[in-house]
């Protein structure tokens, strides 16, 4: 009797774990690419990138880019519209930057090389809860 016990109580623990883990699989976020096969390039639309797409916190925003062209800069509203680079939250300059969002709300990123932001190199993204 003492071993169907055991049995019962293992079972359990296996049936816990199981749940444990399925649940840490459903948590892993979505990863996107931006700028598709592009990446992160001058005088692409990424307004248009952005359509059809939903953004959650724990999804990936994979950056790809010549680092000696390029770099990703997360800025707050005024730095976006503006193209300002004086006021950033984050740098990001590898070349293959992957950024874990991580709140809900509206996120900016621009490049800061040269003209770039002002030729349409932006990314401004929606997070939803």
């Amino acid at each position: 009797m003492l071993h169907q016990g055991n049995r019962f109580s293992s079972l359990i623990i296996l049936y816990a774990i199981f749940s444990l883990s399925s649940l840490m699989l459903k948590s892993e976020g979505t990863e996107h690419i931006v700028g598709d096969s592009s990446g992160w390039e001058l005088f692409t639309n990424y307004t248009n990138w952005t359509q059809g797409r939903e953004f959650h916190v724990g999804d990936v925003l994979v950056f790809n880019y010549k680092s000696d062209q390029h770099n990703v800069m997360q800025v707050n509203s005024t730095a976006y519209t503006d193209c300002g680079i004086d006021n950033y939250t984050s740098l990001f300059t590898k070349g293959n930057d992957s950024i874990i969002i991580s709140e809900v709300g509206e996120l900016w990123f621009i490049c800061a090389v040269g003209d770039h932001c002002e030729n349409g190199q932006k990314l401004s993204i929606n997070v939803a809860p």
